[in-house]
């Protein structure tokens, strides 16, 4: 770099302010330059941040341990980046460097769609902890070393005068602290169901090259300039015969990922629904009482039992998902009420237009969060009450503890039901035990269920939890899949108090509710 330079003074021409004073006419506009450049870039690596755990989502899920990932990575790659920055300002204090940081951002933030796929069905054999911190690290940890060398070579250019170093930094960071609440504001609440994450990442790298373009003094360095332009055709190029730029998601709400595809299964034709990374529902576009997995088929013989004495019973899903159990319900019991809870409207709406739920459909449904709505149902009573929220990968935790279990308790009629389907281990996991102790606080009787009746083995899968005042007596019902056979399993009274009382309990609290650390077992064995 030094060698393209023909003598110091060439060199010293190309400074950012050729140390201006206050009193120089266009001092106020280079102000207005450095707060602009340092208040965009901020913006870009906190909305590459809020994009990051929407674009992993589809690949390592949604939890506790993404989330920590991704904002330490990011801190850690801003952290670096201010050091890497302060000691190039010190070094080179020129516009076209400022102009070239920029430039690698814009690269590097570009980088991060062809990545994503590459990285999308790598690193399987990793547990998914391990799994969530590499694939984080190699998509978002260099754009965020690049934007964060920003503000330190921008503090340098403006520094002309020491006795006002401390109000021009203060000013700087309290710019790039603005840019950064503004990035993830318009982000997280506007553009992503705006735009989608893909557009977003290219919006990004072109509000860079334009900063770049703008205040960097490029034509100065031309023969780096001619580098970097040749990379960034190079990337786009790359990008585009990946197709990296269109997203695997059939709509990005401002909640989930939302995939649908169809595939074979059992000799018939059935449309899958993934949310993030989980695969939540099998629907039979022309059999509503199609089931396919183990616990949905417990909570029919669940809703056979409530409805043998009473047809007309008034039913709560907390989760809609593919809306597979309150379809059958509505299509079993047709005087029935059938009230479903789903927090992302996105969700219900796929339900209506790709998985035929009817629109003059007799479900009612409310696009809440549970836990707020269940507070609003207060003066409703319910038969049925079913949790479909849970997953291995993201657990509402404030759906888990005593104080909801007790505004359900408070929705439910005096031989009503609540049940909720929990994914561990039945005898090493730690969450199935917590919740069952936790509804022990509220109910009389506390079951586990599964469509095995053999409870000695250690199994990983899933179970249905269910709760109530009454004692629920399956063996006098004749439950069952539509094929009329027996599916549910109660685990025995004494086999329970064997299993509850074999390891201590956690009592899960708003105050205490450890569950991503209660389920890390799952998260380190696969």
């Amino acid at each position: 770099m030094l060698n393209l330079l023909k003598s110091k003074k060439e060199w010293e021409h190309k400074l950012i302010t050729t140390k201006p004073t206050s009193d120089s006419p266009n001092y106020p506009m280079r102000q207005l330059y450095s707060y602009i450049v340092v208040f965009m870039a901020s913006g870009c690596v906190l909305t590459i941040e809020i994009v990051a755990g929407r674009m992993l989502a589809p690949i390592i899920g949604v939890s506790l341990y993404t989330w920590t990932s991704i904002i330490g990575i990011v801190l850690a790659g801003i952290s670096l980046g201010n050091f890497l920055g302060g000691v190039i300002a010190d070094r080179f204090p020129y516009r076209y460097v400022l102009g070239l940081i920029l430039l690698a951002s814009c690269l590097s933030s570009l980088s991060i769609l062809p990545l994503i796929e590459l990285v999308s069905e790598g690193f399987i054999s990793f547990s998914v902890i391990s799994r969530i911190v590499v694939v984080t690290t190699i998509v978002f940890f260099l754009p965020s070393v690049m934007l964060g060398m920003v503000t330190p070579v921008v503090v340098k250019l403006r520094l002309n005068d020491l006795d006002k170093t401390g109000n021009i930094v203060g000013k700087l960071y309290a710019v790039s602290t603005a840019g950064s609440i503004f990035g993830t504001f318009i982000t997280g609440f506007v553009l992503i169901q705006w735009m989608g994450t893909r557009s977003i990442v290219l919006t990004v790298t072109g509000l860079l090259l334009l900063l770049a373009i703008a205040f960097g003094r490029l034509y100065d360095m031309k023969i780096m300039l001619a580098t970097f332009v040749l990379l960034l055709v190079g990337l786009g190029i790359i990008t585009v015969k990946m197709e990296a730029f269109r997203t695997p998601c059939l709509i990005e709400s401002s909640y989930f990922c939302i995939r649908i595809w169809e595939e074979e299964s059992n000799g018939r034709t059935v449309s899958v629904l993934a949310l993030d990374r989980l695969v939540h529902s099998y629907v039979d576009l022309d059999d509503p009482e199609f089931l396919a997995y183990g616990y949905e088929k417990v909570f029919a013989d669940l809703s056979a039992y409530v409805g043998e004495n009473n047809p007309q019973f008034k039913s709560l899903f907390i989760g809609g998902g593919g809306y597979t159990m309150p379809r059958l319900i509505e299509n079993r019991y047709p005087e029935s009420v059938i009230e479903v809870v789903e927090i992302d409207p996105a969700v219900t709406e796929v339900a209506y237009k790709y998985l035929a739920m009817p629109r003059n459909t007799r479900i009612i449904t409310y696009n809440r969060d549970a836990r707020m709505m269940v507070q609003e149902l207060k003066e409703e009573r319910y038969d049925l009450i079913i949790g479909d929220a849970f997953n291995h990968y993201s657990v509402p935790y404030h759906l888990t503890t005593l104080e909801f279990n007790e505004m359900v308790k408070a929705l439910l009629n005096e031989e009503g039901i609540y049940t909720v389907n929990v994914i561990d281990r039945l005898h090493s996991g730690r969450f199935l035990r917590a919740v069952s102790h936790t509804l022990e606080q509220s109910f009389d009787f506390v079951y586990i269920m599964h469509n095995r009746s053999d409870w000695s083995k250690d199994i990983r899968d899933t179970f249905v939890v269910a709760a109530s005042d009454t004692p629920i007596a399956l063996d006098k019902v004749n439950t069952g899949t539509s094929q009329n056979i027996k599916f549910t399993h109660k685990m025995p009274i004494d086999v329970y108090n064997s299993w509850i009382g074999a390891k201590k309990s956690i009592l899960l609290t708003d105050a205490f509710v450890p569950v991503d650390n209660l389920l890390a077992p799952l998260f380190l064995e696969y």
